[in-house]
């Protein structure tokens, strides 16, 4: 094994990033404040608000193909899903969760570019409260520290 990168110091300066982030509108309360507290940790690692460009899109199934415009427009260093899928009493949770999860991963590796899913997929609105903030958050710094790591590999 060559070069070890253990040692290595995680970037999560966020200056001259371009950020796409794509939010679903289902379950509105709880992505919209996925989206305000990814925001916000976006622009605590400096990048600016006119480097985020943040659209919105029905549902979780919607957030792939918005995610593929952007990536396709070759304008952002990396991009953020935002979503929340919580558990019905029907299989259509697993088929959102797993179509959507599977779609977000795909774009990454066919486009290269680093892309933070922050799709919750929970029981119940009790959980995805529980887990807003700090996962809205996360995107960013998974979001800024991969753009940086991609741009350091090629």
């Amino acid at each position: 094994m060559q070069g070890s990168d253990k040692g290595q110091a995680i970037n999560l300066n966020g200056h001259n990033l371009r950020i796409g982030l794509v939010q679903a509108r289902f379950n509105d309360a709880i992505t919209g404040r996925l989206a305000e507290c990814c925001t916000q940790q976006l622009l605590a690692m400096g990048v600016s608000e006119a480097q985020i460009r943040h659209v919105t899109v029905p549902g979780a199934l919607e957030v792939p193909l918005a995610l593929q415009g952007m990536a396709e427009s070759e304008r952002f260093d990396a991009l953020v899903a935002l979503g929340c899928i919580i558990r019905g009493e029907t299989y259509h949770f697993e088929l959102v969760a797993n179509e959507s999860g599977a779609g977000v991963t795909r774009l990454g590796l066919d486009y290269q570019i680093p892309i933070a899913n922050a799709i919750l997929t929970v029981e119940n609105e009790a959980q995805a409260w529980a887990r807003v903030e700090e996962k809205g958050a996360d995107a960013a710094r998974v979001a800024v520290e991969m753009a940086h790591l991609l741009k350091a590999l090629q």
